[in-house]
């Protein structure tokens, strides 16, 4: 938690709600623990949507489908999601999910490693929501950023790691260190990146938001 557990209780008592459908399977997910996008980041990517009006999505984790689903609830009538999953088990009942809410038309899951799949796609995308395998992120990063659009946007989910990615490499269990580093390495890069912009906001398990910049930075003293 990266902030206080009670703040995020009383901001998530003022959500509204969802469809039937997406308060269900935000409900089976929980129930079979798939990790899905956090009430507080759902109601920002509801407003995101309504400001952007992205046409092309690409998601990078599908999980069980429950944030396409969102994204072709809440985005434009006629916007086209692509989302990629790698856990075979996981792919059928997201398949069955987009086909149960209605958006299947829609979404276009593709299975199989991102790291390779990114490669086959053709952009631009107005619209990329990475929330995958945190130490893949840094290596998705060069083909993400050739699929974005020159004025789309790139949100991260998850990057501050329940506030581990502050602490040092030796405050981390031994076997989460490499996720630490890499995502310490993705978030720099993204900062520090003379043709990137980017916010780290501590939203729900922490987002950065990326556009392309096409100014150049002075230099500090």
């Amino acid at each position: 938690m990266i902030i206080d557990e009670r703040m995020v209780t009383y901001i998530n008592s003022l959500d509204t709600g969802h469809t039937p459908f997406l308060e269900n399977l935000e409900r089976t997910a929980k129930q079979t623990k798939v990790p899905i996008i956090r009430r507080e980041m759902q109601s920002f990517l509801k407003v995101f949507l309504k400001m952007k009006q992205p046409k092309r999505i690409l998601e990078v984790g599908t999980a069980v489908g429950f944030s396409a689903v969102f994204m072709a609830q809440y985005g434009e009538p006629d916007a086209e999601i692509t989302t990629i999953e790698n856990y075979e088990k996981r792919i059928p009942i997201a398949r069955e999910n987009f086909e149960k809410s209605g958006f299947a038309d829609h979404i276009t899951l593709i299975p199989g490693d991102a790291a390779e799949v990114l490669k086959t796609l053709d952009g631009p995308y107005d619209f990329i929501f990475m929330d995958a395998a945190k130490g893949q992120y840094i290596h998705f990063l060069p083909e993400v950023l050739r699929l974005l659009d020159e004025k789309g946007v790139l949100i991260t989910d998850n990057v501050l790691q329940d506030g581990d990615v502050i602490e040092s490499r030796f405050a981390v269990e031994r076997r989460n260190r490499t996720i630490h580093k890499r995502m310490r390495e993705y978030l720099f890069e993204l900062t520090h990146n003379e043709g990137l912009l980017t916010s780290v906001v501590p939203l729900g398990d922490g987002i950065a938001i990326t556009m392309k910049s096409h100014e150049k930075r002075e230099e500090t003293t």
